[in-house]
């Protein structure tokens, strides 16, 4: 018979696959306007153990109400870099050790299943409509998308970047739970 976890069973779970899990992870917010969305994004990365933030362009900062309401409190688990412009954001990503891979629908990129994500990793997304600028498309070493098989053609920008937040965990984990 099964039951939902208590908090002390959900610690001990947690720090099991915490001990496992190797590699850095970034990200970087082209852009990425709408509070609530970046307060979702926020509220992943530090479930996946982020490092980094670098928030840029017009990215609605972590301090907004909305951005607040919706990551929870998370955003204390997170260390935020603010630039200007995003090609200084992914220049201080490799500064720090990071190869930067842009999720974006766009030429070139590869299923994120098939880019390696392990390591130190930084993910890059952008606004809501327009995706990532052409500058940052161009900055990036490598650019990957998330497969859709329905009619939709494209996910909000929040789910998208936590599926490429779990994808680049997955790829780290043991292939079987602790």
């Amino acid at each position: 018979m099964s039951r939902n976890l208590g908090s002390t069973d959900l610690k001990r779970l947690h720090r099991e696959w915490r001990r496992k899990a190797d590699g850095r992870l970034a990200l970087v917010l082209d852009s990425v306007a709408t509070p609530a969305n970046v307060g979702s994004i926020l509220r992943t990365a530090a479930a996946m153990r982020v490092d980094d933030v670098w928030i840029c362009g017009q990215t609605a900062g972590p301090d907004v109400g909305a951005t607040k309401k919706t990551a929870l409190g998370s955003e204390r688990f997170l260390a935020f870099h603010e630039v200007e412009e995003p090609a200084a954001a992914i220049a201080d990503a490799r500064a720090a050790g990071y190869r930067v891979v842009g999720v974006e629908l766009a030429e070139g990129a590869r299923p994120i299943h098939e880019v390696v994500l392990t390591g130190a990793v930084c993910l890059v997304v952008g606004h809501e409509e327009r995706g990532l600028a052409k500058a940052t498309l161009d900055a990036v070493d490598e650019l990957a998308f998330v497969p859709q098989l329905g009619r939709i053609g494209s996910l909000n920008v929040a789910t998208a970047a936590a599926i490429a937040l779990y994808e680049a965990r997955r790829q780290g984990w043991p292939s079987s739970p602790p």
